[in-house]
């Protein structure tokens, strides 16, 4: 895998059209890693990455304030690249808050238009690449067959039916990070992760084997699951290692909380919050 510290004039038009999945990983405060869909990812030059914000969500605050980001984006013709960023400003003015809300998306819709810009500082990138869609084939098949056998029996569920359904999807798209030794979220495709039960997930590591075999247990990890219908939903949990089911080496993570990342109302699912009253109208 090449990594290098640039965009490419090519990246650069690869990135610009919004029909695209751009995937953002940030950091709590509390230091935990937190994924969001934010299709508005570009590069405006070789070495920034912007953001335009149309609605308001966590990680834009987490963009803020601990400014270190790692990055996925996947265009329409299933090429991948990967890297990390720092942010570091926003503006709402300027060329390239002209070029957001003059995109067809924005210019035309009636509700919303992109009203904030955040502008982040290249780290490293890789080379855009197809993404291997053989060897996640044959992961997906194996992680089908194996994630049985890592099944537990619990009360109470963390996700709900539409959130395993979408995990047990073999065309959703799932993304997991983790906080790495420079405190940079990394983003690494799991699109063969699938749910063992509604408190586990599993996958077999057939693909980004390098990166995936490194992954340590007992380390805390996110992962995004997302249809092309844009529906999505993000789970965080602890990562139990890997261990062989029925004869193939599975990882598993026991999910300890759950986000829906969906506008309009975004919002921690798992473990529910209590209902408050309205008091102010």
């Amino acid at each position: 895998m090449t990594i290098k510290n640039r965009f490419s004039e090519s990246d650069m038009k690869a990135f610009a059209p919004s029909e695209k999945v751009g995937i953002i990983a940030t950091v709590t405060p509390e230091g935990l890693p937190h994924l969001s869909l934010l299709t508005s990812v570009m590069a405006s030059t070789p070495t920034q990455l912007t953001i335009g914000e149309f609605s308001t969500g966590v990680s834009k605050a987490y963009l803020q304030q601990t400014r270190k980001t790692g990055f996925a984006i996947v265009t329409l013709d299933k090429k991948l690249w990967r890297g990390k960023a720092l942010w570091t400003h926003l503006k709402k003015e300027g060329p390239e808050y002209e070029v957001y809300n003059q995109q067809p998306m924005f210019r035309y819709n009636t509700y919303f238009g992109i009203n904030t810009v955040h502008y982040l500082e290249l780290k490293e990138t890789t080379e855009g690449s197809p993404l291997p869609l053989v060897a996640v084939a044959a992961s997906a098949i194996l992680t089908r067959l194996a994630k049985g056998a890592a099944a537990q029996s619990a009360k109470v569920k963390a996700l709900s039916p539409f959130g395993k359904n979408l995990f047990d999807r073999l065309d959703s798209l799932k993304f997991l990070s983790f906080i790495d030794d420079d405190g940079f979220p990394t983003v690494i495709p799991v699109i063969q992760c699938q749910a063992c039960d509604e408190n586990r997930l599993a996958f077999y590591p057939g693909v980004f084997a390098e990166e995936l075999n490194r992954l340590e247990a007992g380390k805390t990890m996110a992962i995004f699951g997302m249809t092309m219908e844009m529906e999505d939903v993000l789970v965080r949990g602890v990562f139990q290692g890997y261990a062989r089911r029925r004869g193939i080496r599975l990882g598993t993570l026991d999910i300890d909380w759950v986000y829906n990342s969906m506008p309009p109302n975004h919002g921690q699912i798992h473990p529910p919050l209590p209902l408050k009253a309205v008091t102010d109208f």
